[in-house]
């Protein structure tokens, strides 16, 4: 069974929900990368405290990890079993980033009052910017790593219940 899970994928395919719902099932520890470079005054860590940080979870025995980060992506490639990389399509994401304005979240540290224009071209973007640079990492370890693509919710929603 899966000891050391990353998440990734589109702000607003669902990682973060996902993630969750993973942790109920298998009762693995849930970090949220934005939780640990976010500050509640939208503030950001150093980069050397978020690594530290997060390599003090890498080292530990189960986990599961929700959130890009690209930076430290492969570095988080080669400490997990398994990768969930949900593709979920550009305009369900841009949905699922509204959905969540002004509701209290757990995997950030402030509550989000609007969706920015940087931030809805990011996500309209990221099929063609972003997701390559994902395929491309996540090939390079199939070998040695569980893949699993989930292309829409209820992929991602059928799959848990096939875990429950």
């Amino acid at each position: 069974m899966f000891q050391k899970i990353i998440v990734i994928g589109s702000p607003g395919a669902g990682k973060s929900t996902f993630a969750k719902k993973l942790k109920d099932r298998t009762g693995l520890p849930l970090y949220h990368l934005d939780m640990l470079w976010h500050r509640p005054d939208k503030s950001t860590v150093s980069t050397q405290e978020f690594d530290r940080k997060l390599e003090k979870i890498l080292l530990g025995n189960r986990w599961i990890i929700d959130g890009n980060y690209s930076r430290t992506l492969e570095l988080r490639l080669n400490y997990c079993d398994t990768v969930f990389l949900l593709d979920v399509p550009a305009d369900i994401c841009l949905l699922g980033a509204k959905s969540r304005i002004g509701k209290q979240r757990e995997d950030l540290p402030w509550l989000e009052m609007e969706l920015d224009q940087e931030f809805k071209q990011y996500i309209m973007d990221f099929p063609k910017e972003n997701l390559p640079q994902l395929y491309k990492l996540v090939d390079k370890y199939q070998k040695d790593k569980t893949i699993i693509i989930l292309k829409s919710r209820e992929e991602s929603e059928a799959y848990l219940k096939r875990m429950a």
